[in-house]
């Protein structure tokens, strides 16, 4: 049975504090594991989820201030340590290479996996794997990031009663979906757009780090599940505005005009002590759907399908 759930690994912003670990997640999505921003502390926080180096296909990471990548040292080390049999693809903006490497090659010892580094210039797509489609956009805040955007391909959900008015029934609906059409002696040639309808594929977001602008509203545009930050309340938006953060009201007004299913708050300063008052701000900027604010080793499985 396939698996699409986010394994949350950390949750504070730069401090990290004794119930928050530094930043980071885990997409797992059937066979692949996409880590988002490895803050310090990551690997041990695998360790303690059940995520293992082997899980992971994907390193994406928004910008380089040291919560969201200081722990890309210990993960690539581990990566390599554990032998990981396959490729391991790193995303990051490509302004900030030269962080990247220098905590690829933090310290010494044997590297056994090829990392393939993808580095991110501008909007669009990364990857297209067959199973979704991967792509990024400029998000604000003082130094270049990205947010990130997983979309699956549509497909297409057979329907019983009109099956049953052409008389299509056992292998031949196979057939049918193989095909795209079948030839029926009552009926002649039936098209598979006659008894089906569109499947939307499942969208996910990952937004970090960021005031409100272009680029995280496209990213959040009919997510099934959108991780963001709100690292401020509203009572502190104007320094939420300074240091290029948003607020817990922002962050659910966005989400609402998106029309997110289900939206997962995130990246807290270590001022507030009081998780709650995220939800509640959130949900009186308008937000109604499934929320939950983020703790460390949480799991959130993506929404089902309609």
């Amino acid at each position: 049975m396939s698996v699409r759930e986010l394994v949350v690994l950390g949750t504070a912003s730069q401090v990290p504090t004794r119930q928050r670990n530094h930043h980071g997640c885990v997409l797992l999505w059937d066979g692949d594991g996409i880590l988002f921003d490895p803050g310090e502390g990551t690997q041990r926080q695998m360790l303690l989820a059940g995520v293992a180096a082997h899980d992971l296909t994907r390193l994406c990471v928004t910008h380089f201030h040291g919560d969201h990548s200081l722990g890309l040292a210990g993960v690539i080390q581990r990566i390599n340590l554990d032998r990981v049999p396959h490729p391991v693809t790193a995303h990051y903006p490509e302004s900030g290479r030269r962080f990247f490497e220098r905590l690829r090659h933090a310290t010494a010892y044997r590297e056994t996996v090829q990392i393939a580094e993808e580095p991110v210039t501008a909007d669009g797509v990364l990857a297209e794997t067959g199973a979704f489609t991967l792509e990024a956009r400029r998000l604000s805040h003082p130094v270049e990031a990205f947010g990130y955007r997983l979309t699956e391909p549509d497909g297409r959900r057979m329907l019983p009663e009109r099956l049953a008015a052409y008389g299509i029934e056992g292998p031949a609906v196979g057939l049918l979906q193989r095909h795209g059409t079948l030839e029926t002696a009552e009926h002649g040639t039936v098209g598979l757009e006659q008894v089906s309808e569109v499947r939307r594929g499942q969208r996910f977001a990952f937004v970090m780090d960021t005031r409100l602008c272009e680029g995280a509203e496209a990213l959040a545009e009919g997510c099934d599940l959108l991780v963001i930050e709100s690292t401020f309340l509203d009572e502190d938006r104007h320094l939420a505005h300074e240091h290029g953060h948003l607020t817990a009201g922002q962050a659910g007004r966005l989400a609402a005009a998106a029309g997110v299913r289900h939206l997962v708050l995130t990246h807290f300063s270590q001022r507030y002590t009081d998780a709650s008052a995220f939800e509640r701000e959130a949900r009186a900027a308008g937000f109604g759907a499934e929320l939950t604010v983020a703790r460390d080793l949480l799991r959130v499985p993506v929404p089902k399908r309609r």
